[in-house]
């Protein structure tokens, strides 16, 4: 049985390539730009090293610093769930799985530098608004300007699969911060 929560509006009816292109879709699309190439970029600096980062021994021993066990191992996910996460976004595939893999991402860098404040630098402000930002785009879906649009399962975006995706990413982010000492 299907909710009125899944059921398409008649204005965002399952996209087609033909459809027009709204208002909304082309300031999802920038959301999604600009929430998706900031987190693929810090997923590279934990990877890679680039753009000032610490790469995968730096990055490790910060995350082995902060409490985790395996700090390498640990280094190696949060810089594949950014990255992965960050260019499903911009691309607007997967949307809601690239969105929770960001939120996970960010409710760790929350819970690691909470004591710090609100405010930058020490805290949680920037984090807090990316993964808002990352959980509002997993419930809204990509809009019109997006791969999932062209891809027939992913088509018609529910607010059921956003909200799967943002529970999967609270429980897969909050057993993270379980093993951490």
């Amino acid at each position: 049985m299907t909710s009125t929560l899944d059921t398409p509006r008649p204005d965002t009816a399952p996209a087609h390539p033909a459809a027009p292109v709204h208002a909304y879709d082309t300031g999802l699309l920038i959301v999604r730009l600009a929430l998706g190439l900031t987190a693929a970029a810090h997923g590279a600096q934990k990877l890679f090293g680039w753009f000032g980062g610490g790469g995968l021994d730096g990055t490790g021993q910060f995350f082995a610093a902060s409490g985790y066990p395996a700090g390498r191992t640990m280094a190696v996910i949060a810089g594949l769930s950014e990255t992965l996460g960050g260019l499903g976004l911009v691309l607007g595939l997967f949307t809601p799985l690239a969105g929770a893999a960001v939120l996970g991402t960010m409710i760790n860098a929350m819970a690691v530098k909470w004591g710090g404040g609100f405010f930058a630098p020490d805290g949680i402000e920037y984090e807090l608004l990316l993964a808002a930002t990352a959980a509002g785009v997993a419930l809204t879906g990509p809009g019109r300007i997006a791969v999932d649009c062209r891809l027939p399962v992913l088509r018609a975006h529910r607010l059921g699969h956003g909200a799967a995706a943002v529970a999967l990413a609270a429980v897969v982010g909050c057993l993270t911060l379980l093993i951490r000492k």
